[in-house]
């Protein structure tokens, strides 16, 4: 049975408390050596189940929500790079231009020893620069607003909301299976530029690949990650092949990636602003 008092608010507060905790370039800390012993995986996963048959929580699971898509920006100058003007295929290309410059320079410059004290690139995710969406959770306002990795204490920003077209097709990450078929059909390799941090955050030492994005586009419009992917996959190496893994990092809980031109707005941008650390508001508030 769910847990009593679990409603919406307490279910977005922990989740952005799990989404603040990732770090992708470091050790795991005190508190995700404790989580993962033996005796207290065996009591978060009762706790997991009930937050799972919860009714606040049935959204985690579900697929893109094509009509509540909204995109957001945060107006601080430390935000993720703004959505560009450009036309998604030359984002898209001039980032596998850089990510294989990228591979070829740190195979010359960078040791193989995994366990070195190097660092560099270690997310996963496509070029920020791509329309980048979520779902509305009422007035709570879009998912992307609450959650977001390596985020910047933002308090103010804006959001637009985003007509998905019927026939966009959506690839969707709803585990680390779905991630590691992903990989295994697209895969480009990054083992020289990921292998140090990514040993250090999984305590892996494999040959290490993201999708190719440039060539998932050529057959999807979106990749959407749901709720329950990234809590299921995020941070963990993943395997695609023998000897060869990927980690899903650098997204957010229900984020869609589009690598086709943006959809249009259906209205005028909105302005919203932090008042607290558990509050967001439209201005004007949303109706």
């Amino acid at each position: 049975m769910p847990l009593d008092g679990l409603d919406a608010d307490v279910l977005l507060v922990g989740l952005r408390a799990a989404v603040d905790s990732a770090r992708y370039w470091q050790e795991p800390d005190g508190e995700d050596v404790l989580a993962a012993t033996p005796q207290v995986r065996a009591s978060l996963s009762r706790v997991a189940g009930s937050v799972a048959s919860s009714v606040s929580a049935a959204w985690w699971m579900t697929p893109i929500e094509r009509t509540t898509q909204a995109s957001v920006v945060f107006d601080d100058p430390a935000s993720p790079v703004q959505p560009s003007v450009q036309a998604a295929s030359v984002i898209l290309s001039r980032w596998r231009d850089r990510t294989i410059e990228e591979e070829a320079r740190a195979q010359r410059e960078r040791p193989v020893d995994p366990g070195a004290a190097w660092s560099g690139t270690w997310w996963s995710t496509p070029p920020r620069e791509l329309t980048r969406t979520s779902r509305r959770l009422g007035a709570h306002g879009p998912v992307g607003l609450w959650l977001v990795e390596d985020g910047y204490n933002w308090d103010r920003a804006s959001v637009r909301a985003i007509d998905p077209p019927a026939e966009a097709s959506v690839y969707e990450v709803d585990g680390p299976d779905a991630w590691s078929e992903l990989c295994h059909r697209f895969p480009l390799e990054v083992t020289a530029s990921r292998r140090h941090d990514w040993f250090r955050t999984t305590g892996a030492a494999h040959r290490w690949v993201i999708p190719d994005w440039v060539r998932v586009a050529d057959e999807f419009d979106a990749v959407h990650v749901t709720t329950t992917g990234y809590l299921t996959t995020a941070g963990r190496p993943v395997a695609v092949e023998e000897d060869t893994s990927s980690v899903l990092a650098g997204w957010n809980p229900d984020e869609t990636y589009w690598l086709t031109e943006p959809p249009a707005a259906t209205e005028a941008h909105q302005r919203w602003q932090r008042l607290d650390d558990d509050t967001w508001q439209e201005d004007p508030p949303f109706r």
